[in-house]
């Protein structure tokens, strides 16, 4: 089978191709095609992957057995017949995030990738881009199932489903992780665990956890030494979960912790986008010329972890490997793995992803994508039930739901209006007035933005 990865010279692709090594079943990935604009980043990554095939015969695996590897930056060419595609792209790059972070921060506003005005300014130049992909991907590769890493995951995933329908599919390694956690904490085979957890991409709540038909939530909840140990637990204090009942995913202490989220990501000398540009320009003129391109990685990707949402951390929080959204059988790789088996090999499993809502959650539109349990295998998707969400719970997702459709038309039909439409309904922005003065910043700092609502149809594919 083919897997072609769309932003195949971004950093997380190792532990993609690591994943990949580990799988022994059949049908597996025969040939992996690395497609991205950057040809000396493909290279570099190229590397790295050749690193790690290198390691795995050392180790006893069977050359013959090695995912071949092809980089390419004809988009067409590594699209055809694919089997499967990953897109993990960053339209505008680490200077865009950048943008994203300081145009809202200098108007007193949550600077960051995802959540709030810089989630919204990466959807407005991301969403043309990943539509014209959806389009190659529908003419060139008619049977693949695209599996989308690309933030705003939610968004993209939904926009993408215009174009392909069921077949794009969103994850996010987060509650798939929050659930294994909770299972080792209790000593329970994370199999034998029903989440019942609903919400948008990161924008989620974790309401029961059943095992054989027992709810041990509140089990969870009552163990301080457990509830600690969690990452949720050291981003909003037990105390706070308590209050709320339910275990939140952690991107919402940006929602629940705004006040002081903004002053943290101020104190610290740079932004988590500045930090990056710096790490990874140095990863990557070392790369080339390492003796072992595979420890370079894993020693840089584990150095990466360790700040990971650090500004909502206390000082005296020791990360996890595993707390990265990047690494570990919960990981990105492993829940698209995982993905990957269940429709090729139909090997059933209940995941937590993005996908067409139907009428899993009511009060939200059927065709709007959320993040919610699905069944799949080899005949496809089927969400679980989940109970409803609460009118708190059920709001603020209406409410970003809003937002993430404004922001689709807006970068589609190039409308102002819809993109300030966006911004000023944000619960996190809730300002007309900001809301135009974002928009003047990201169409002055973010040249991807403002070519998207100049021109929408003509923007560039720029990873």
């Amino acid at each position: 089978m083919k897997l072609t990865i769309v932003g195949g010279g971004g950093f997380r692709v190792p532990d993609v191709y690591r994943a990949l090594l580990a799988d022994a079943g059949s049908p597996r990935i025969t040939q992996v095609w690395l497609y991205d604009v950057g040809a000396d980043r493909l290279e570099a990554v190229r590397a790295i992957l050749a690193s790690a095939a290198r390691r795995a015969v050392l180790a006893g695996a069977d050359a013959a057995s090695i995912p071949e590897v092809h980089a390419t930056t004809d988009l067409d060419a590594a699209l055809s017949d694919a089997d499967f595609v990953f897109s993990a792209i960053r339209v505008g790059g680490l200077a865009g995030r950048v943008a994203d972070e300081r145009v809202a921060l200098a108007l007193g506003l949550l600077g960051q990738e995802t959540v709030g005005p810089g989630g919204i300014s990466y959807g407005l130049r991301t969403v043309p881009v990943m539509t014209a992909i959806a389009e190659r991907i529908a003419a060139v590769a008619p049977r693949a199932v695209l599996i989308n890493f690309t933030n705003p995951a939610g968004m993209i995933t939904e926009a993408l489903q215009r174009v392909l329908g069921d077949r794009a599919v969103g994850i996010c390694d987060t509650p798939s992780g929050l659930g294994r956690r909770i299972a080792a904490g209790l000593g329970i085979d994370p199999r034998e665990v029903q989440l019942d957890y609903a919400g948008l991409n990161h924008l989620g709540w974790l309401r029961r956890v059943l095992h054989h038909g027992v709810d041990l939530l509140p089990q969870v909840l009552a163990d301080d030494a457990l509830l600690g140990s969690l990452e949720e637990g050291a981003v909003f204090g037990v105390d706070a979960l308590r209050t709320l009942g339910n275990i939140p995913n952690e991107y919402l202490y940006y929602y629940y912790c705004n006040r002081d989220a903004v002053p943290a990501i101020l104190e610290r000398p740079r932004t988590r986008g500045e930090q990056l540009v710096v790490d990874q320009a140095d990863f990557f003129s070392r790369v080339r010329g390492a003796a072992d391109p595979w420890q370079l990685w894993q020693d840089t990707s584990a150095a990466r972890s360790a700040t990971y949402m650090a500004e909502a951390k206390p000082d005296d929080h020791v990360a996890d490997a595993e707390d990265s959204p990047f690494q570990g059988d919960d990981g990105y790789a492993g829940v698209a793995l995982s993905v990957m088996r269940a429709v090729a090999r139909d090997e059933p499993a209940t995941l937590i992803l993005n996908v067409r809502n139907g009428g899993t959650i009511p009060g939200m539109p059927a065709d709007a994508v959320v993040e919610v349990p699905v069944r799949v295998s080899a005949q496809g998707m089927v969400t679980q039930q989940v109970t409803q969400p609460d009118l708190h719970q059920l709001g603020l997702m209406q409410q970003l739901k809003a937002c993430e459709r404004y922001t689709i038309d807006a970068a589609l039909s190039g409308s102002r209006t819809q993109a300030e439409k966006a911004f000023a309904l944000h619960p996190l922005v809730q300002s007309l007035p900001r809301a135009r003065a974002l928009l003047d910043g990201y169409t002055r700092e973010v040249p991807e933005v403002a070519a998207a609502l100049a021109a929408s149809s003509g923007a560039a594919h720029t990873c």
